[in-house]
C-alpha cells in the first residue's frame, strides 16, 4: 500500500512544490490539499493519510492548534510540522502538543520523502538545526541538568536507560528491538516505563533529554516517536 500524504501549507506555490517532490517518489501518493489547519482537519478526515505534512504559520487555524486535532481523529496521521524558522518557539508548543517530527522547509526532496517514509515506519525526522533548539530549550529549564533529573535517569533500569539512548540516537522501536535483541513488546514496555519515570510527555523529548545529558553526543536526523502500543 502507497503512503497516503496530506499536504496543509497556506501557500498555493509551497503545496505545489512538496506536491512535485512527493509525485515523482515511489510509494508515495498526495491525496489531498489544505490552505489552513481548518481544512487540514475536514481533509484528514475524507482521505484518512498517513503522514500530514503541516505548516506552522496559517491563518484561522495554525498548526500548533490542529495538531492535537489530528491526532485525536479515529485514525491519526502521524505528523511532520513544517517551519521557515529554527528559532521558533511555536516548535516547541507543536511538540508539547503531540507533534512527531519537525522539518525546515528548505530541506531537499531527498530528505522530504526520506522523512515521509520514516514518519509513516514509525519514525520521526528532525533536523539537526531543530533539534539543537529544542536541546537549547531544554537547557534553559535546566530539566536534564538538575540533579533531581539525574537521580532519575540513574534510578532507571539498564534496559531502560538503553532505550533511552537509542531513542537519543534516532532508533525505531523495532530497531531498538533488534539492537537489544529484545522483543517489540518488551521494548515498548520499557520506553512507556522510562517515560512515566522521567516524566515526561513523549519520545521526542525523551531524545531531547538523552542528548543533553551526554547519552548521545549529537542531534540525529532520525529521531524516534514510535506510538507505544
Amino acid at each position: 500500500m502507497p503512503i497516503r500524504v496530506l499536504i496543509v501549507d497556506d501557500q498555493s506555490l509551497i503545496r505545489s512544490g512538496l506536491r512535485s517532490v512527493l509525485a515523482d517518489s515511489e510509494g508515495i501518493v498526495v491525496v489531498g490539499e489544505a490552505a489552513d489547519g481548518a481544512e487540514a482537519i475536514s481533509a484528514a478526515r475524507g482521505h484518512q493519510p498517513d503522514v500530514v505534512l503541516l505548516d506552522l504559520h496559517m491563518p484561522h487555524i495554525s498548526g500548533v492548534e490542529a495538531t492535537p486535532q489530528l491526532l485525536r481523529l479515529e485514525k491519526p496521521p502521524r505528523v511532520l510540522v513544517l517551519t521557515t524558522f529554527t528559532t521558533d518557539d511555536l516548535v516547541i508548543q507543536a511538540l508539547n502538543a503531540g507533534a512527531s517530527g519537525f522539518l525546515l522547509k528548505d530541506l531537499s526532496g531527498a530528505e522530504l520523502t526520506a522523512a515521509v517514509r520514516t514518519a509513516a515506519a514509525g519514525g520521526t525526522v528532525t533536523s539537526p538545526e531543530i533539534m539543537t533548539k529544542l536541546v537549547s530549550q531544554a537547557q534553559s529549564r535546566t530539566t536534564a541538568g538538575s540533579d533531581g533529573m539525574q537521580e532519575k535517569i540513574a534510578s532507571l533500569t539498564e534496559s531502560e536507560r538503553e532505550v533511552l539512548a537509542l531513542i537519543g540516537a534516532g532508533h525505531t522501536n523495532q530497531q531498538i528491538a533488534e539492537t537489544l535483541h529484545l522483543s517489540l513488546a518488551s521494548v515498548k514496555t520499557y520506553a512507556s516505563r522510562m517515560l512515566n519515570r522521567l516524566g515526561l510527555d513523549n519520545r521526542t523529548q525523551a531524545a531531547v533529554l538523552a542528548y543533553q545529558a551526554g547519552m548521545v553526543t549529537s542531534p540525529g536526523t532520525g529521531v524516534s516517536s514510535d506510538r507505544l502500543a
